[in-house]
């Protein structure tokens, strides 16, 4: 699918990092950019500086996915590209220890939960919404290619970490239903590809210490450094412009594999 002006793309979590670099990606190509994102202050500012919309939206809240959804087909038209980018990442083990007492204590399930909700469930709700639009809509390559949909995974949902069994879970689930979905809208040509992104350099390493960020950096093969974001949205680009790629994954991670901590 060809990327200019008549095209009109929605990024989730548009406000920062991943989604960010994507949404500048395509409002550089002439797309008509919504970033949706919970993070006001910073989506507005993002979105006047390349021209788009920003509509203040939940994830895991099927009023709020349908408000921005309007709002944004109000402006700019049915979306024809959909790159899901929001998601969250806290971490806890399994079973801990309390530092006081001592107290071994299980994982919360409220925050296995939410973290299932954002990242797993928020990346299908997005799709099944935004797909019904796309499926309307008329062919626009030789293919019979009505739309493109783009998911973020992470390298966790097969290295994950200590820590991460929440995290790794919910990227795992976003791995697992590429290929289903894939099969499930081929028939209205909309496609449907997941980026196991490695490390990148997002705003949550602004705060890591340099011998730190090092540190992680030198695990990596080649090139021995952290992604950048926009080498993340140029994966994007690639995929929105090849119409072989369907219903897989791709990891974008320098060679990484991840140890347990």
């Amino acid at each position: 699918m060809k990327i200019d002006q008549t095209i009109a793309a929605i990024v989730t979590g548009g406000a920062s990092g991943l989604g960010e670099a994507t949404a500048r990606m395509l409002a550089a190509q002439g797309a008509k950019v919504a970033l949706f994102d919970m993070n006001e202050e910073r989506g507005q500012t993002v979105a006047k500086e390349i021209g788009g919309l920003f509509c203040k939206v939940d994830v895991t809240d099927e009023a709020s996915i349908d408000a921005g959804l309007a709002a944004a087909r109000a402006k700019h038209g049915q979306e024809r590209i959909l790159v899901n980018c929001a998601g969250i990442a806290p971490g806890m083990r399994t079973v801990s220890k309390k530092r006081d007492t001592g107290e071994l204590v299980a994982h919360n399930l409220g925050t296995f939960a939410k973290v299932l909700a954002v990242n797993l469930g928020g990346t299908f709700n997005m799709i099944a919404k935004s797909a019904v639009g796309m499926a309307g809509l008329d062919p626009v390559t030789q293919d019979g290619g009505r739309g493109v949909v783009v998911c973020t995974a992470s390298v966790a949902a097969e290295d994950g970490q200590i820590g991460q069994a929440a995290y790794a879970a919910s990227k795992g689930g976003v791995v697992g239903l590429t290929l289903p979905v894939a099969r499930d809208l081929s028939g209205y040509g909309i496609r449907v590809m997941t980026i196991m992104p490695g490390l990148f350099h997002t705003p949550m390493f602004e705060s890591v210490p340099e011998d730190f960020r090092k540190a992680l950096e030198a695990n990596v093969p080649f090139p021995s450094r952290l992604g950048k974001p926009a080498e993340y949205a140029a994966l994007v680009k690639t995929i929105i412009d090849n119409d072989m790629l369907n219903g897989t994954t791709i990891r974008l991670d320098g060679a990484l594999r991840m140890q347990p901590k």
